[in-house]
């Protein structure tokens, strides 16, 4: 039998065979599959530009967020120097709005953190262990669920005071309750898998498992939901400044720029206007990348 003489050449081509032959893995195929839907990447784009409007567009604008001048209250826009007009103070719209998406942005991302944590751990931990502690900390879940959100709020401002701190903790701590019975949900599926029960005869723990094995394979539906989370908490966010019990003045929010705008749109229409479609343009962005990363993570649709 004559042997088989390998030239770099045969053997960079056997290489390729190779990871050819592998396949391409979940992830790659789920990116490939994003980048393709238009949709979402013109979400990815239009969200990219609104965060780094938010992150240094305060720092190029001619005013303060917070400077008042009598001279021009009410100024259109286009005229005395704002951009976007001026409100019933005189302070630069403009400012004030890039602002107010920096506040509303870091809301939905802190608070849906927070509600990340919270719920994944919880729904895992119940999920994966069952029995009567799951039953325990699922009661605990529709409990929680039964309080109505805002008389929690009300509750939480008037016992600790009102600041933008608090609307952090007052949002993350209702928006878990969701994640945690998706995370659970998925767990009950995930614990009876061969991969888990090999970690089991192999001697790993509880906890070892719950954090190498059930939620590494819970991050697509994770993801996903995230991306649909945020935009529930800046609305969150928007409803309690509607009403007044969000971020207070002098800072402002997507939120209190509306309803400051609804109060004044009689005399001043730009202070409705702009700040609403900056609310409209950042859902719509967050849900067209949830909706591509549904897509995309899907295996039915792969």
């Amino acid at each position: 039998m004559t042997g088989t003489i390998l030239t770099p050449g045969s053997r960079v081509g056997a290489e390729t065979m190779e990871k050819a032959a592998r396949g391409r893995s979940l992830w790659d195929d789920a990116r490939r599959r994003l980048l393709r839907n238009k949709a979402a990447v013109g979400g990815m784009i239009v969200l990219g530009l609104l965060v780094l409007a938010a992150i240094i567009g305060p720092y190029f604008t001619p005013y303060a967020y917070d400077q008042i001048n009598k001279d021009h209250v009410w100024a259109p826009p286009l005229t005395q120097g704002h951009l976007l007009g001026a409100d019933s103070l005189g302070r630069d719209l403009l400012a004030r709005l890039l602002t107010g998406l920096r506040v509303s942005l870091a809301i939905g991302l802190v608070a849906t953190t927070v509600s990340l944590i919270i719920g994944v751990a919880w729904g895992a931990i119940a999920g994966y262990l069952g029995g009567r502690i799951d039953e325990i900390m699922m009661r605990v879940v529709d409990v929680l669920y039964s309080l109505p959100f805002i008389f929690f709020v009300i509750l939480l401002m008037v016992t600790f005071g009102s600041n933008i701190i608090l609307i952090f903790v007052a949002i993350g701590a209702v928006e878990w309750l969701t994640m945690s019975r998706i995370v659970r949900g998925q767990t009950l599926s995930l614990k009876h898998k061969e991969f888990v029960e090999a970690a089991r005869a192999a001697g790993l723990g509880d906890g070892g498992i719950i954090a190498k094995h059930i939620i590494p394979n819970l991050l697509g539906p994770v993801v996903v939901y995230v991306t649909l989370t945020i935009p529930a908490v800046i609305l969150a966010e928007s409803f309690l400044s509607f009403l007044g019990l969000g971020v207070q003045p002098p800072m402002a929010s997507l939120g209190t720029l509306i309803a400051n705008g609804a109060q004044d749109m009689e005399l001043a229409w730009w202070l409705l206007v702009f700040p609403s479609l900056t609310m409209v343009v950042t859902l719509m962005s967050f849900n067209f990348i949830g909706d591509g990363l549904r897509d995309a993570i899907d295996p039915k649709d792969r």
